[in-house]
């Protein structure tokens, strides 16, 4: 039986700068999304969050193809499951 799992990745977005407010909102619009910092020159800082891998990539590519994004690069993923992400852990 397969585990629950929570996927994270980190983009930087980079489009248009005439199209950045369009592409932010895009963006900001698809569940488990957030823009955490943007620039005039058109390039955003994104989180995305998912519950599989398939969802992540599926995420990854409908930003890349949104118009007016020329790049969409992926800095960070990390998968694991819900009862890892949720583990605490004392501090030192």
């Amino acid at each position: 039986m397969p585990f629950d799992e929570l996927h994270i990745a980190s983009l930087v977005v980079h489009s248009t700068p005439h199209r950045l407010e369009s592409v932010a909102g895009a963006i900001a619009a698809l569940p488990g999304a957030c823009i955490h910092a943007s620039s005039g020159n058109g390039k955003l800082v994104v989180t995305l969050e998912a519950p599989a891998a398939e969802a992540m990539t599926a995420m990854v590519s409908s930003i890349q193809h949104l118009d007016g994004v020329l790049s969409a690069a992926l800095v960070y993923q990390c998968a694991d499951s819900l009862e890892a992400m949720n583990e605490e852990i004392a501090d030192a």
